[in-house]
Parts: structure tokens; C-alpha cells; sequence
């Protein structure tokens, strides 16, 4: 495993049209990796913000078809760079499944998929009596857990999954030195929650985790009485033994950090809870 990953973090705030936001996303993908970035990681929802299904319906294609897929594999084929695309609002294959898939991807430098992951657990919440959220609605669940092998070893998750800590102490025993959790988190829980979470994760596995994030309100411009959606922002990467090394605020924009990829190993052998967990009965 190389000693050292120079990773880009892409902060974006889409709206609802996905030919719209494909020129954005390239151009701070290209910044990042001009900045020296070999892995570049794209946010949840990089195609799109929209919960008009009757537009999705419309502008959503099938991984196969989808304009703003190969674009990005192209993009990282030119560039020689990994591409962590955080997720893509996408039609399923399923001919018998209505419902859409959340779909994070790890493209190689050559632009060809070297791993594929369906977010798992879906942002189903009540935060307050005014705001509410069914993802199960309109998105199929994945039921696999996905360890890729990039320029390190990589475990793949989205947003909501980061409130769960079984399926990374998972990924960290599978071997995963860096943690992705692209997102587009809820502004007000994201306030809350966001990054002592993400600390908690990369404290918990001993891994990097790296975090894009959407920021600010999304533009919707298709759909009568539309709610404009706030995303929190603050793209962070967080070293394994817990400490914030990029905080990308409240705005769109890249942000280059250098992974001392010994520090894993440094964090895991000063407390190997990692490894050392322990059977026990339930209340």
C-alpha cells in the first residue's frame, strides 16, 4: 500500500437538472486533480437534487444510458486520476422495481467501474413536525456491504449509512484503510450530528474517512410547490485517530489533503478495538 494518497474533496450544490450541474462537477473535479489530487470523491446526489418524481421519471436514466456517468469516466480517464463519484440518482435495471436507485461508484484511472454500491440504508426520519423524509419511497435499499480495491483499499457507504457503525467496523475488519461517506446531509441534523459522527467513525475502524458533502440550497426549478432543500455542507477528511483535517465550510469549491496512509496502522496498534470485539448476550 502506497505510503502516502493525495485526495480532492468536491463540494458541490446541485439542482435538479442533471445536464445543468455536469459542468460544474467537471470543472472542480479538474481543479482538484490539477491540485495534485490522484483521488478525487464527488459527493451523494452528484446528478441531481430533486424529490419531483414525475421529473425524475423524465430525466433519470439506467447506469447504462446515464449522460452523467460516462461523462465522469471519461473525465477520469483524461486526467489519470480515481474517481469516487458519491452517488447517482439513477433508473434500476429492474423492469419489475418502479422505485430508483442511490448508486455510488469508484472509477479507475483508465474510467473503467471498478466498484459499484446501492446505499443501504435509507433516510427514512421525522425531524420535526414540518420536515419529513421517506427515501424507501422513492429508492430501492442495497443489501450489500462493498470493500473496493482502489489506490487503497476502500469502503463504500452514503450518507445515511453513517448512522449506523456496524457496517464500518465491518469495512475496517474487511481491511479498509479509507472510509468514503459522500452526502448531501440534512442541514439541521448535519449542525448536530455531522462531523462527531464522522469522528466517531474514523475513531471507531481506525480508517481515514472521507466525507464530500453537498452544501447550501438546491436549486428546483421543475415541479409545482417544490420545498427548496438545504444541504449542510462542510465536506470533511478525518485522520483515524479522530482529528478534522479539511473542513470545507458552507461553500462549493475543492479542497486537496495529503493521507499519511501509516497513521491506519499507528491508530489500530495504540487501541486495536478494531480487532477485538467480543461475543456477548443481549439484555
Amino acid at each position: 500500500m502506497t505510503a502516502r494518497l493525495v485526495a480532492g474533496l468536491v463540494q458541490l450544490s446541485v439542482g435538479d437538472d442533471p445536464a445543468a450541474n455536469l459542468p460544474d462537477t467537471m470543472s472542480l473535479i479538474a481543479e482538484a486533480a490539477g491540485q495534485g489530487a490522484s483521488l478525487v470523491l464527488t459527493p451523494e446526489c452528484t446528478n441531481i437534487s430533486s424529490s419531483h418524481r414525475r421529473w425524475q421519471q423524465e430525466v433519470l436514466r439506467p447506469e447504462g444510458a446515464d449522460p452523467t456517468l460516462a461523462a465522469l469516466r471519461a473525465q477520469a480517464a483524461d486526467l489519470g486520476i480515481w474517481l469516487l463519484i458519491g452517488s447517482l440518482a439513477l433508473k434500476s435495471d429492474d423492469a419489475d422495481e418502479t422505485r430508483f436507485v442511490n448508486r455510488s461508484f469508484l472509477i479507475a484511472p483508465d474510467g473503467r467501474i471498478a466498484a459499484r454500491y446501492d446505499k443501504i440504508h435509507m433516510f427514512d426520519v421525522t425531524i420535526s413536525e414540518t420536515e419529513s423524509y421517506r427515501e424507501s419511497k422513492a429508492y430501492r435499499p442495497g443489501s450489500r456491504a462493498v470493500m473496493a480495491a482502489g489506490p487503497v483499499p476502500i469502503g463504500l457507504s452514503v450518507c445515511y449509512d453513517l448512522r449506523f457503525p456496524q457496517l464500518y467496523r465491518a469495512l475496517g475488519r474487511a481491511g479498509a484503510a479509507v472510509l468514503t461517506v459522500p452526502a448531501a446531509f440534512n442541514d439541521t441534523t448535519g449542525a448536530a450530528h455531522w462531523e462527531v459522527l464522522l469522528r466517531a467513525r474514523a475513531i471507531e475502524t481506525g480508517c481515514f474517512v472521507l466525507a464530500p458533502a453537498q452544501c447550501g440550497t438546491h436549486a428546483a426549478e421543475h415541479g409545482s410547490g417544490q420545498r427548496a432543500r438545504r444541504s449542510h455542507g462542510h465536506s470533511l477528511a478525518v485522520a483515524p485517530w479522530g482529528e478534522v483535517l479539511v473542513d470545507a465550510g458552507e461553500v462549493v469549491g475543492s479542497r486537496v489533503v495529503s493521507l499519511d496512509l501509516e497513521e491506519v496502522d499507528k491508530a489500530r496498534s495504540r487501541i486495536p478495538a478494531i480487532h477485538a470485539e467480543q461475543e456477548f448476550l443481549l439484555p
